[in-house]
């Protein structure tokens, strides 16, 4: 059932579109090499192959995965050789993200000189996998997962093919059931298309696949999820920022789409722990402890009962009042450093441990803090004060700037009354 023309396909109607850059830079017979990204069974590799056939190409397919430098250059010096007969080679490499520098190097020749035309496809985001120059000579094609309605549109073109599907076993579905199957599938047109066969492998011909038996189906299925792959940091980037934009419903859901894919929880204990200083900060201080709790239990507990743990954490990140502002405060003296250099320790804040210090004076003149109202001598801690951290009025924090601004107060009366240190 793999599309054999542009308009057999379902969905990437972005990229696909009879009006979009693609089609009409083929209908010219434009050269265009590409690198298609995208999920898995969202049509990288069919598109390979419509390409092939719109421009009366020959394909070589690589896999980067198996294939080395010198299968590389045989093929390459094949398609020179076609190339001086006059004909057009195309290589297509499934998941170029697997070859090395060297390799993506080796192809930047034949690329720009246009004796191959290259369609590279990986599941990885390119601008981390893919080497700058290679990927300034080629078009950038992001493929979508497949909404549930076009998939279900194809499984039922598929029931009822008698070439290349199983219309000769005339089995039955509801549109209402190809949905679902679509629905579990997350997307990826193969897995469906696969799920179809093995659900009419559970009913004889004539018969009819229904809710009862997709059901059987759906209790031993796990959602998609790699956790070597960008899907794994995609969903953990979705999960951190829903808890940092206050939405616990959602937070939640990209936890359990990580827990039902096996993701390790102190993976994302991890996570929450980073965000409880990151993102609440001073607004409650209360997250980081709870954070670690939740790490420590999923390092003692584990799962699954650790679970319970992580969505408490979650649910709890997600409400509290959010705080940026030590964060801010370190990238700030960060920069100070790197613009201005080092300060000295000043004399009086120095270590006046051992004889030697003693006689040059470290912390002759410490004012203790101790004895002082409110704990504030009006002493200079830095040579040259700066100021990096700015309180949010958000959650506890702001109790922390209204303490501050008291003491800034108290220090700008002692030294004004002559008593600074």
């Amino acid at each position: 059932m793999r599309p054999r023309t542009f308009d057999e396909m379902v969905g990437q109607q972005h990229v696909l579109g009879p009006d979009t850059m693609l089609r009409k830079a083929l209908s010219r017979g434009e050269r265009l090499n590409l690198i298609v990204y995208g999920p898995p069974g969202t049509g990288k590799t069919t598109l390979a192959e419509i390409v092939t056939r719109e421009t009366h190409s020959h394909i070589i397919r690589l896999n980067a995965v198996a294939s080395n430098v010198a299968e590389l250059r045989e093929v390459l010096k094949e398609a020179r050789n076609r190339h001086l007969r006059g004909k057009r080679s195309l290589l297509f490499i499934d998941e170029i993200h697997r070859f090395n520098k060297s390799q993506q190097d080796l192809l930047l020749p034949d690329v720009e000189r246009g004796t191959v035309t290259l369609i590279g496809a990986t599941t990885h985001n390119p601008g981390f996998y893919v080497n700058p120059p290679l990927l300034s000579r080629c078009h950038l094609i992001r493929l979508e997962p497949l909404a549930p309605d076009a998939i279900a549109a194809l499984l039922g073109r598929a029931l009822k093919d008698c070439e290349r599907g199983l219309g000769q076993r005339n089995i039955r579905c509801e549109p209402e059931c190809l949905l679902d199957i679509a629905t579990l599938v997350g997307g990826d047109l193969r897995q469906a298309l696969n799920t179809l066969q093995l659900l009419a492998g559970l009913v004889d011909d004539g018969g009819v696949i229904d809710e009862a038996v997709i059901a059987r189906y759906a209790a031993e299925r796990r959602i998609r999820y790699d956790a070597d792959e960008d899907e794994h940091y995609d969903t953990a980037s979705a999960y951190i920022k829903s808890m940092r934009g206050g939405d616990p419903d959602a937070a939640l859901y990209w936890l359990a789409k990580m827990l039902e894919g096996g993701e390790d929880p102190r993976f994302i204990a991890r996570r929450l722990v980073i965000l409880a200083s990151e993102d609440v900060g001073m607004a409650d201080s209360r997250a980081l402890l709870l954070a670690m709790a939740a790490f420590q239990a999923c390092e003692v507990i584990g799962r699954p009962e650790c679970e319970i743990n992580l969505a408490h954490v979650t649910v709890f990140l997600a409400t509290c009042p959010k705080s940026n502002r030590a964060y801010e405060a370190l990238n700030r003296a960060r920069a100070h450093l790197r613009e201005h250099g080092v300060q000295t320790v000043p004399l009086w804040l120095r270590d006046k441990g051992g004889a030697a210090n003693k006689r040059l004076g470290h912390a002759k003149d410490y004012l203790y803090s101790h004895d002082y109202p409110e704990g504030v001598s009006g002493q200079f801690y830095m040579d040259h004060p700066e100021r990096f951290y700015y309180p949010k009025p958000s959650g506890a924090e702001a109790g922390v700037a209204e303490r501050l601004e008291r003491w800034r107060q108290l220090r700008e009366e002692i030294r004004n009354s002559g008593q600074k240190g």
